[in-house]
């Protein structure tokens, strides 16, 4: 029986949430990409509450022209800038079942260059 993309990728996500939780002394910083756009959330499990969130469709970020790895870098730049104002200087890494290259690994990158830690 084969799995199609979406039924494989919410297995991989079921098995990443079983070992990421978010709290609040370390946060989730969670990802999700769509063929066009990519947001990411800083989320307290514990409490259920989204600390900073980014997107790709922010006025500032959705100027920028470039490839989707290079706006992806902004709005991890853009997510650690915010978390940081939060209070938040570490977090855990959820890629949300997506593979960890290209816009994802963009992301992260960018996240760890405004300052995060994970």
């Amino acid at each position: 029986m084969a799995l199609t993309k979406a039924e494989r990728r919410r297995r991989i996500k079921n098995r990443i949430r079983k070992v990421s939780f978010g709290t609040d002394a370390r946060p989730r910083l969670a990802v999700y990409r769509s063929n066009r756009e990519i947001y990411a959330q800083i989320i307290d499990d514990n409490s259920g509450l989204t600390l900073a969130a980014a997107s790709s469709r922010e006025k500032e970020i959705s100027e920028i022209k470039g490839s989707k790895s290079e706006v992806a870098t902004a709005v991890g730049k853009a997510i650690a800038e915010k978390a940081i104002k939060a209070g938040v200087e570490q977090v855990a890494f959820d890629r949300g079942g997506y593979l960890y290259h290209g816009r994802v690994k963009a992301l992260a990158d960018g996240a760890r260059e405004g300052g995060l830690k994970f």
